[in-house]
């Protein structure tokens, strides 16, 4: 089950808004698919980004894969451990293995995106 207060994109990302900035993720289903996470590349802080842009890497023992921007917005924050401890993403990708944190984003993209059981619903036709 999905986090319910999260949205979600087509590419198996998630968003959180905080109230000033936006955490980002990937989904359980995507870590499923993905594996063991072994090597995850970040995003520099004050990168600005547009809805659908490629924003990082992940690679893991079955695949590599690219982590998209969910809206257009700025990088504010990248989350530092990942990039010693990828695994994380594999234990807690809602939680402690946020990729990033976006400001100043695109509110109409995020309104836009799936809710939690649209996105269930998006995951059983695929």
């Amino acid at each position: 089950m999905n986090p319910q207060h999260l949205k979600y994109s087509q590419n198996h990302e998630w968003i959180r808004d905080d109230g000033v900035v936006f955490v980002v993720g990937i989904t359980d289903y995507a870590v499923e698919q993905l594996g063991d996470i072994t090597y995850i590349e970040l995003p520099e802080v004050g990168l600005d980004v547009a809805q659908d842009d490629d924003v990082a890497s992940i690679e893991s023992v079955k695949a590599a894969s690219e982590v998209y921007a969910p809206v257009g917005g700025r990088v504010a924050q990248i989350n530092q451990r990942l990039l010693d401890q990828p695994e994380i993403v594999n234990k807690s990708p809602y939680e402690d293995g946020w990729f990033f944190k976006l400001e100043d984003i695109e509110r109409a993209e995020f309104d836009a995106l799936m809710s939690a059981s649209e996105y269930e619903s998006y995951l059983k036709e695929q």
